[in-house]
């Protein structure tokens, strides 16, 4: 029998990569596509004849009902939401309906619909926020520090709940900051990958940044959608910390790109006060031993690699656009 899987949040990076492993095990993958007037495929491009579009919104239960009803789906990945920091301190109540009530409607629809079906909802370390304890682990106590975090503790505990009150196969994967070539713009990385390529090619002359001194605990988002698939593989439904357990500053990253391309950074980045958070979390470092141990779950790719990567990826799309 042919497992089927519905993916929310499917043309983004993580839904693209996760997807990719899908179908690479011979899944039938349907992806949950918000209408817009201009769908946004690009990271999905090259896949999209393999994966059938069903039209919902998290935010609409009777959407995702219909969308559980025709995927049937063995397993469904919650990856869609609000999803960028800066944005959900401008759009506080928009991320709290995307990112935290919309898991209660994807939960509710399998619920209804196909209670069987095993549930992956996607955390998050920026829940950890104003940390507790380091490394953190999965019992490590939640202290967000802005209204991302906020929605996504929300989203993390009422799939607890579904779990135990409706003993639903439901599991969240709290991973820590993984990035790619496939990451969006407005991210921290890609800004920085994206920004070294056009100032190398002359396009731009300075780069502005926030807080250099904020550490995070990076990992590549291709590794990290195998151990939300290994998850719904267990013969039990648990939380795991998904995280490199190593921790790189900010500087770190821009050296490590500009370095790439054979540039100082000192010469092009500026500071500039508007890119620093109201509420700033200083260090994200996870404890992943329990994925290793429980999941057989390993990284393929190390920090400096993934930086590379998405520089030399940042470089060749720039360069056929000049």
């Amino acid at each position: 029998m042919t497992k089927r899987a519905l993916i929310t949040g499917i043309t983004g990076q993580d839904g693209s990569y996760l997807a990719e492993l899908l179908l690479s095990k011979g899944y039938k993958v349907f992806g949950l596509r918000r209408r817009t007037s201009v769908p946004i495929l690009e990271n999905i491009e090259h896949i999209q004849n393999d994966i059938e579009f069903i039209d919902g919104d998290l935010l609409d239960l009777g959407s995702l009902i219909n969308a559980v009803r025709i995927a049937d789906p063995d397993e469904v990945y919650n990856l869609a939401a609000q999803s960028f920091v800066a944005t959900s301190w401008i759009q506080p109540v928009a991320t709290g309906q995307a990112t935290g009530i919309g898991v209660t409607n994807m939960l509710e629809a399998v619920r209804l619909t196909k209670p069987e079906a095993r549930f992956y909802q996607a955390s998050s370390s920026e829940m950890f926020g104003k940390v507790m304890e380091t490394p953190q682990k999965e019992t490590t106590p939640f202290y967000p520090r802005s209204p991302y975090g906020v929605a996504k503790v929300y989203g993390h505990w009422i799939t607890v709940n579904y779990r135990e009150s409706y003993n639903m196969y439901a599991c969240s994967g709290i991973l820590f900051n993984h990035e790619s070539p496939r990451r969006g713009i407005e991210f921290v990385t890609r800004k920085v990958t994206d920004g070294v390529a056009r100032i190398k090619l002359g396009l731009q002359n300075e780069l502005r940044m926030g807080n250099l001194d904020a550490k995070r605990d990076w990992g590549f988002a291709g590794d990290y959608v195998k151990a939300m698939w290994l998850m719904l593989q267990q013969d039990k439904a648990d939380d795991y910390v998904i995280s490199t357990g190593e921790t790189h500053t900010i500087e770190e990253l821009v050296d490590i790109a500009f370095s790439h391309v054979g540039l100082n950074w000192r010469d092009y980045v500026v500071i500039d006060q508007k890119f620093v958070r109201p509420a700033e979390v200083d260090l994200l470092l996870g404890d992943c031993s329990k994925a290793k141990e429980k999941l057989g779950w390993e990284l393929e790719v190390g920090f400096e690699q993934l930086v590379k990567m998405m520089v030399d990826s940042d470089l060749e799309r720039i360069s056929k656009l000049k």
